[in-house]
């Protein structure tokens, strides 16, 4: 805060300023206010220092927004410790063990196996020292799809291409996209890597299709000096890009060789955050542009590109007559001119919404509408009122088209009694076992929820989340909370069993411990006892050999249908013994990971990542955390891919929207709002049964890889693999989050193992990592009004 302390460590010289948090200190907002404080005077006497923070609230994070010299574009970023950590553990409820693969991933360190230790241990290590990086692909990735370009660099570079870096048209502006489905690689496009180090991913800018072709040793790729690789090398810089053309124009067969250029060369057509409407070609006509659309449409074919378009309008007179005349189908048909006008006028009428909505107005709801929509709200302009009926139009997503949303309900209405709890059939769910008294400080819990209600999966995919704690507390989180579905309160304590019977604890999905009290000064140790009691108490707890509330219909009748048209199955086998039930636990000291197995032999002194809960996936402490700070310092992009990853897909225009105070706000959907669904997520599949099935016995991980990748667009990233082989007996129908054996001795404990090499060998209780991506289901497919059921997605 004192410039004359500044001046003496020579801020104004510094590459970097960091500011942390004291994540034990008894007034999470009093401690952001101070490192906000900290951070205007750093910014007051050098406004160009890059300044990366630490905060513990996330509601917190607005109020940087407001200090003028703070700009990301220069590389100032905030870490959010409640919504990171919450982040993490939500997903992890949609793929146990995520958490730990993350984290291990931006925590910089190496590994070193060791015959003494368990096969487990050398596996979980060997992953451990993956970390995140980034690197220009070489110039004989140009053109290829980011499928192709992944496994390239899987089984040829032995590197996991995560994500690319996709500009927009202007290419003033880019955003990350993860495991696109048809997106095709630029020149100089910077990829995502998992690798073991920085040489390794060297490999990506290293290689050369002409020298490199044959070679099978990876190591072996290394700079070369071929003329194809620096004529790549000319054309990447955008030298071949401006002169090329020109010398085209003069030759024979010009035509040709000007598209070809223009098409190489020329960015694919992705939306910006502000998308246009028209674009003007080289004779100034105006050219209708589908913005923001996917990148494949629903026929499997890319889009044409915006070079493209415009290379066949120049031959055409100015008509693009392909992009008008496209015979495809879904949300990325061209239409007539009529229509195309129509949904302009909605897509204007979705901004204007948006924008006006919370304007005053001095005008009475019903005038000017001509009688039609007198029951419209204040503040929507009354021209777009006749023509847009507000009120016959359902919001399912907020206005970013990212998160699922409802209208408010009110917390007296989600509250569930134990008897109605346990009368509610509650079945593959989420389980929040909250300990907080009145006054504790917020956590956020919406930064739990909001992943879990992302827009990427359909309605009925959504997990029920039921929290289990102090009403009193909760009313305060509720209004961040009441916009989202299928949340229920029991309003109750997560020590007593009785509730945790009512809410089905043994059927859910993910049991998630969590707690907002203030740690006490005297003996961290006793932080977390609430935590740790809550996880033995679940652990020693029996139930009985329930079996699934809903059995499939013989005759395959209508009422069984689901809205993607397979029959519901439901028959579920419930954990017998409670050390079954998948839980993740949040713990404020590290030390105390030691109490949460008893029967593990982790030294009390062993670091939290070596530990078995952590490695398993059952334990998370917001410490690992702190080491994200030098990975964000190192690369900036790297705190934006891991954002992407676990907030569901929180954006820049959805963080000014919540620093607003106000809440998740319900959106019209329209074709760009839809089009952000089309983005991929984070699951699990099993090898037990399925389409990947045959490699669960004795397979190898390459070949999973490939067929994952080219057959479904899977992603793989890594297995969550059994601790001891459980019976066959007990590998089914449940094998997904459970193990589903009687026995008392059986296990369900897995441990993590992050990007393992090609030639290792699958088992078929093994559970595989994978980026998916979204399944569009009835949504997008033509004649769908011929269809009865109702989609609920």
């Amino acid at each position: 805060m004192s410039p004359i302390d500044l001046q003496r460590v020579k801020v104004h010289e510094a590459d970097a300023c960091l500011v942390l948090a004291n994540k034990y200190c008894q007034d999470p907002d009093a401690e952001d206010a101070a490192n906000i404080m900290r951070v205007i005077s750093i910014k007051n006497y050098s406004d160009d220092i890059r300044v990366i923070i630490q905060l513990m609230q996330y509601h917190n994070k607005a109020y940087l927004l407001n200090i003028p010299s703070w700009d990301w574009k220069r590389g100032d970023d905030v870490i959010c410790l409640a919504e990171l950590k919450l982040g993490f553990i939500a997903q992890s409820c949609l793929a146990p063990g995520f958490s730990t693969m993350m984290a291990n991933l931006f925590a910089m360190r190496s590994y070193k196996t060791s015959p003494d230790m368990q096969a487990w241990q050398n596996d979980y290590l060997c992953g451990t020292g993956c970390e995140m990086y980034t690197e220009t692909l070489s110039p004989s990735f140009v053109a290829m799809t980011f499928p192709q370009a992944s496994e390239l660099c899987f089984s040829k570079l032995k590197l996991l291409l995560l994500a690319i870096e996709v500009k927009n048209e202007e290419r003033t502006d880019s955003k990350i996209a993860i495991n696109p489905k048809a997106t095709k690689i630029q020149p100089n496009t910077q990829g995502f890597f998992i690798a073991q180090s920085a040489d390794e991913v060297k490999r990506a800018w290293y290689y050369c299709k002409a020298c490199h072709d044959d070679i099978k040793d990876e190591t072996l790729i290394k700079k070369c000096k071929c003329k194809n690789y620096i004529g790549n090398l000319l054309q990447a810089s955008g030298f071949m890009k401006n002169f090329m053309p020109l010398v085209a124009e003069s030759g024979p067969g010009s035509e040709d060789k000007s598209d070809i250029e223009t098409e190489l060369y020329q960015v694919t057509y992705t939306p910006p955050e502000l998308p246009k409407r028209l674009l003007n070609n080289s004779r100034g006509d105006k050219i209708p542009v589908r913005d923001g659309l996917a990148n494949q449409n629903s026929s499997g074919q890319p889009l044409v590109n915006a070079a493209k378009t415009l290379a066949t309008a120049k031959k055409n007179g100015g008509r693009p007559a392909d992009a008008l005349t496209s015979p495809s189908q879904g949300y990325n048909r061209s239409v007539p001119q009529q229509d195309r006008l129509t949904e302009d006028n909605t897509y204007s009428y979705h901004l204007s919404y948006e924008v006006k909505k919370l304007m005053p107005t001095s005008r009475s709801s019903g005038g000017g509408n001509g009688g039609t929509n007198n029951g419209l709200t204040v503040g929507i302009a009354d021209d777009q009122a006749k023509d847009f009926d507000f009120e016959k139009t359902e919001m399912k997503y907020d206005s970013t088209g990212m998160f699922h949303w409802c209208p408010a309900r009110s917390l007296e209405d989600c509250i569930l009694d134990r008897n109605q709890a346990a009368m509610t059939v509650l079945n593959g769910h989420v389980v929040v076992c909250l300990f907080a008294d009145p006054d504790s400080p917020l956590i956020g819990l919406r930064n739990l929820v909001m992943p879990l209600r992302a827009s990427n999966f359909h309605y009925h995919e959504l997990k029920h989340v039921v929290i289990v704690g102090s009403v009193d507390y909760i009313r305060r989180e509720w209004k961040m909370l009441q916009n989202l579905p299928k949340i229920s309160v029991l309003n109750g304590s997560p020590l007593s069993r009785a509730d945790l019977r009512a809410v089905n604890v043994n059927l859910c999905d993910m049991c998630v411990i969590l707690s907002a009290k203030v740690p006490s000064n005297d003996d961290p140790t006793l932080a977390d006892k609430e935590a740790i009691l809550a996880s033995l108490n679940i652990k020693a707890m029996t139930f009985d050999d329930t079996i699934g509330v809903l059995n499939q219909n013989p005759s395959g009748g209508g009422d069984t249908l689901s809205p993607l048209g397979s029959p519901i199955v439901l028959q579920r086998r419930g954990s017998v013994y409670g050390a079954n039930v998948p839980m993740i636990t949040e713990l404020i000291n590290d030390s105390n990971v030691q109490f949460l197995d008893q029967d593990d032999d982790d030294d009390p002194d062993t670091e939290l990542y070596l530990t078995q809960p952590f490695a398993c996936g059952t334990a998370f402490a917001v410490s690992v955390l702190d080491s994200l700070m030098s990975t964000t310092y190192f690369n900036q992009n790297a705190l934006t891919l891991i954002r992407s990853l676990i907030t569901g897909g929180a954006t820049p225009e959805l963080e000014l929207i919540l620093a607003e105070g106000a809440g998740l706000r319900g959106g019209y959907s329209t074709p760009e709002t839809l089009a952000n669904r089309d983005r991929c997520q984070v699951g699990q599949i099993s090898l037990y049964d399925g389409p990947l099935g045959q490699f669960g016995e004795g397979g190898k991980y390459g070949d999973l890889f490939c067929a994952a990748l080219r057959n479904y667009g899977m992603l793989c990233i890594g297995l969550y693999r059994t601790l001891r082989m459980v019976p066959q007996s007990a590998v089914g129908l449940d094998c997904r989050f459970r193990d589903t054996s009687s026995s008392c001795d059986a296990s369900s404990k897995r441990y993590v193992i992050t990007n393992p090499p090609d030639d290792f060998t699958l088992l078929p209780t093994d559970q595989v990592f994978v980026l998916m991506q979204f399944d569009p289901g009835l949504e997008y497919k033509p004649n769908r009004g011929d269809m009865t059921k109702e989609d609920n997605s």
